[in-house]
């Protein structure tokens, strides 16, 4: 199980994806956010889907209708039963209130299904899907061609609908239902939202499908998407281990995340904010980037991190991919442990080469580690008229400068504390 909790999917990564039209869909797009795929193979297969999406992008356009029909047929087909005895007398002479009711919720099913398949299903050239696929749109395709909707549609739009066309759709509903047809259907429709949604996402926001590398990572002009007018960066390593230093508030946090995200979402076969990326395969996250204890097992921030490590490290040594990050790793010891256990930790994780490794830190220190398999990158800083500006840029190397004091200065603090009460 992936450690994907700092990347906050559900309040900031499925919104950028969600362009759903009901709840269903939403919940299983999110869904496909939260749920790794087993292999490369897979990836590959989950972006033709997409890409298959997006070649027919201008008919998707006029795929819509009204949710609440949606929840009505939904629920209506869901909780269709009706009593054998009940039957016999269904819709005869003189219908009572419920009989009337179960009439306009039939008409309401014709309505709505068959405005999916004329705008939109019978309108497919199933040949631009890849052939995995097809099986599921042939299976909607087969379901709504149960009702006839054409015929049915045409009766009720003459009123011209009989008791006998009542039954006739009360029995396909209960042989569909028999057959467990329906829950099928749904699984396949909302899906086939999701595809939709996540690939109208991809268009609009000029996203790319990374392609696969397996000892190395290259992102050009990646960024996160939830950030207004956010700072663009590219990255190139063919190191397993990097390291990230520079000042606080340069952007070391935002960074990862960024690389994070795209890095996760390459992985689950989405296309991601950047204009050309070459990422690992990748079994298993541990995303660690906002600071906090874990509270629910007594566990400080030292032993949460501790005993992150631990986990990811059971899993490499078992020969898993795994894509690890550390925002400033084991801040929370003092500077003489943290240094020793860091300069363990780099030296010794870099030997596992199926891995990446992102580790943020402050200690200086760190920068004499000299192994082939790490790199060292900071987001730079300017001191101007004895201010920090920060630059963002990522540059290869170690940053020199130390804005703690300039800060402190500057907010009056050194007077304050050397003035006599």
């Amino acid at each position: 199980m992936s450690d994907i909790q700092d990347l906050n999917i559900k309040k900031e990564v499925l919104p950028i994806f969600d362009y759903s039209l009901n709840s269903f869909t939403r919940n299983k797009i999110l869904n496909l956010l939260e749920t790794s795929l087993i292999s490369e193979s897979q990836i590959i297969e989950r972006q033709d889907i997409l890409k298959s999406f997006i070649t027919n992008i201008e008919l998707f356009k006029k795929y819509s209708y009204t949710v609440l029909y949606l929840n009505e047929v939904h629920f209506f087909l869901n909780n269709f039963k009706i009593e054998p005895v009940e039957r016999k007398y269904l819709l005869f002479f003189n219908p009572s209130t419920d009989e009337i009711l179960l009439n306009n919720k039939i008409h309401q099913l014709i309505l709505f299904f068959h405005r999916l398949e004329s705008i939109c299903f019978l309108r497919l050239n199933l040949i631009d899907f890849p052939e995995t696929y097809r099986t599921d749109l042939k299976r909607i395709l087969t379901f709504l061609s149960f009702f006839q909707l054409n015929k049915y549609e045409k009766i009720i739009k003459e009123k011209k609908w009989k008791n006998k066309d009542s039954k006739e759709i009360i029995a396909i509903i209960l042989k569909l239902k028999s057959e467990n047809r329906i829950e099928t259907f749904w699984k396949d429709l909302f899906l086939f939202e999701s595809y939709l949604s996540i690939s109208r996402a991809i268009v609009d926001k000029n996203f790319v499908f990374p392609t696969f590398e397996k000892n190395s990572i290259t992102l050009a002009d990646f960024y996160h998407p939830i950030i207004k007018n956010p700072t663009k960066y590219s990255f190139t390593s063919s190191t397993n281990v990097i390291i990230l230093n520079g000042p606080n508030m340069s952007g070391k946090s935002t960074f990862l995340k960024s690389v994070s995200l795209c890095v996760y979402l390459g992985n689950l076969g989405f296309g991601i904010p950047a204009s050309t990326a070459k990422i690992p395969f990748c079994t298993d996250f541990s995303i660690g980037i906002s600071k906090r204890d874990d509270i629910l097992s007594g566990y400080s921030l030292f032993m949460t991190e501790i005993m992150s490590l631990k986990n990811i490290l059971l899993k490499a040594v078992e020969g898993k991919r795994c894509f690890v990050v550390f925002d400033e790793l084991f801040s929370g010891t003092n500077i003489e442990d943290a240094l020793e256990i860091c300069t363990t930790t780099i030296n010794g994780v870099s030997f596992y080469s199926n891995s990446f490794f992102f580790i943020s830190t402050h200690i200086q220190e760190l920068k004499n580690l000299t192994s082939t398999n790490i790199s060292t990158y900071y987001l730079d800083c300017e001191i101007i008229n004895n201010t920090p500006t920060f630059t963002y840029k990522l540059k290869k190397g170690w940053s020199e400068i130390k804005v703690g004091r300039i800060l402190f200065e500057k907010a009056g603090l050194n007077k304050l504390l050397n003035s006599k009460i």
